[in-house]
């Protein structure tokens, strides 16, 4: 796995090769500008070679003969596809980069997630098992939730900017894990904020809005007794001219990873089951986390009521003459008392 202190004693070791991988563009980008860093203090002679398969004669070209300036050539391949390659070419790759002493590799590649976890195939694991061998090649994984935060303060910071207590949890809710979109709603704040202190209504006010997260806090405002804070939820979001119906249907996913989330720990089926039983793709990690704590909040019974008057808030929306501002309203209330029942 993943160490800032490896790569940091394999770069002042003078290793030839850094291979990252993981599910996230953004988690190989971030590793490997933090060993190009490093590497770039000598100001190497550098080589990118762009696209997913760069071909092997590019490869010897770039790194297959000493540098003008002296020391080795950087080499950066970033978002390699191994299966791309042929079986043939692949083998090529692999020895090109065993038989290259003048230059340092910088490899990047993104690979499949299923329920949790990387899954790379064949020509993928022949890349990753040639690396190994010879340099420094890792696994990168998605950092938590805490450390989410921590990399948003650090942006934060960076742009002389502070968050105030619990808004860097409200912009992580908003934005989910996707890196480079946290950075860069982070810079926004901070600015917003003039690079003086980000708080939680300024992240209300410019953060991401998702329907999926806004419909999110509509459930936990009804959860937790604020009817009239979820109504006012409700009014934005009309006034920000989302449908009524896909409101309602997002309220209704919403609803449905509570079920779920809640029948799998009845079933003590963990989150990674739940996922793969009801086929979340994506991000479900951090989904179904946030769902869980809500879930603990109700019963089974509860839950088959809110969808019921969900299902009734969509029929009447699609058929009804009905104000639908006005119907929506009313549900809200009916969820309202539901979630006390």
């Amino acid at each position: 796995m993943y160490s800032e202190n490896e790569l940091n004693k394999r770069l002042k070791a003078g290793c030839g090769l850094y291979y990252f991988y993981a599910s996230d563009e953004a988690l190989v980008h971030n590793a490997a500008q933090k060993a190009l860093k490093f590497l770039n203090q000598d100001d190497p002679e550098t080589t990118v070679l762009d696209g997913p398969t760069p071909a092997v004669e590019e490869i010897v070209l770039a790194a297959g003969t000493i540098s003008f300036f002296g020391g080795r050539r950087l080499v950066l391949m970033p978002l390699v596809r191994p299966s791309t390659y042929s079986d043939k070419d692949l083998q090529e790759l692999c020895d090109t980069l065993s038989d290259t002493e003048n230059a340092i590799f910088v490899m990047t590649s993104v690979v499949e997630e299923s329920y949790g976890k990387l899954r790379p195939g064949k020509r993928e694991q022949k890349l990753i098992s040639c690396c190994e061998k010879l340099g420094y090649c890792v696994q990168i994984n998605k950092p938590t939730g805490a450390a989410l935060q921590a990399m948003a303060r650090d942006w934060a910071k960076e742009s002389g900017a502070v968050f105030a207590p619990g808004a860097e949890n409200a912009l992580l809710t908003r934005c989910g894990d996707d890196q480079f979109l946290l950075k860069n709603e982070v810079e926004k704040l901070a600015a917003l904020a003039n690079y003086g202190t980000i708080t939680p209504q300024m992240v209300g006010e410019i953060g991401t809005v998702t329907l999926d997260a806004d419909t999110f806090d509509m459930v936990k405002l009804l959860t937790g007794g604020q009817a009239d804070k979820a109504q006012q939820k409700m009014k934005t979001l009309l006034a920000l001219q989302n449908d009524p119906i896909m409101i309602t249907g997002a309220l209704i996913a919403n609803y449905l990873d509570l079920y779920r989330v809640l029948l799998g720990r009845r079933s003590r089926r963990s989150l990674a089951d739940v996922a793969k039983d009801f086929g979340y793709k994506g991000n479900w990690n951090y989904r179904l986390n946030n769902t869980e704590r809500t879930a603990s909040r109700f019963k089974r019974g509860q839950l088959e009521r809110c969808l019921h008057i969900l299902q009734k808030l969509d029929t009447d929306l699609k058929s009804s003459k009905l104000d639908a501002e006005l119907l929506m309203q009313k549900a809200l209330c009916e969820l309202a008392l539901a979630g006390r029942a």
